[in-house]
């Protein structure tokens, strides 16, 4: 069973973050994708697991798997406003990943009772999250917004601030980002791949999972 999460939002991040130096990114596209994959993952050493409500499948896995994985933890990702922030804490999100920033959204975030990982891109976004409150961010996309250089020059005016950065993060690039102080963990997709969910090799899964966890280590 998983224990009770701390108390503010930067604390509840830190606590499901430490979890797992990976946040794989996963869609689901079918209704019998969702259990195996995520045992799979589970099996392979990964147990925090971004469910994103890209498909018409987000909301229905995440009810499933927290009921059927609760070791595992599980959050809703791709939410964009505050409808979807509001559905995916009724299937059971135990945490709110965004892929950017609203005023709304960051608002509405506050008041919820889960911890939302907003999404940003820039300094101006970073800072109008921290006005809210927020001191955790998702750095999306990463790569084509500069990466560990950019991630190294937002620590000097946003000390506090630490990171799960994602989009364009692979096994040969991660332990850069997983170097930085700022970096709590990284969300990526090559753990979940499209070859081996398509021809259900969840096992394929397992040892790719077990491999990148042993490499970054």
């Amino acid at each position: 069973m998983t224990t009770q999460l701390p108390t503010s939002i930067t604390s509840q991040i830190d606590h499901i973050c430490s979890q797992s130096l990976i946040m794989p990114v996963i869609t689901i596209n079918s209704a019998e994708q969702a259990l195996p994959l995520a045992e799979a993952l589970l099996a392979g050493g990964i147990n925090v697991l971004e469910i994103t409500l890209r498909s018409e499948y987000g909301l229905t896995a995440i009810a499933e798997l927290r009921k059927k994985l609760p070791e595992a933890w599980i959050g809703a990702g791709t939410v964009t406003n505050r409808e979807l922030l509001k559905q995916a804490q009724e299937a059971g999100a135990q945490f709110i990943v965004t892929p950017g920033s609203t005023d709304d959204l960051l608002a509405a975030g506050v008041t919820a009772n889960i911890p939302l990982l907003p999404g940003i891109a820039t300094g101006s976004e970073l800072m109008m999250g921290l006005e809210k409150g927020y001191q955790r961010f998702k750095f999306f996309p990463a790569a084509i917004n500069g990466g560990t250089a950019a991630l190294k020059a937002f620590s000097g005016p946003f000390g506090q601030v630490k990171f799960c950065p994602t989009g364009g993060i692979n096994l040969d690039n991660a332990a850069e980002y997983l170097a930085l102080n700022n970096v709590i963990c990284i969300g990526g997709s090559w753990v979940v791949s499209k070859d081996a969910i398509e021809n259900s090799d969840w096992k394929k899964i397992t040892t790719i999972t077990k491999e990148s966890i042993e490499q970054l280590a």
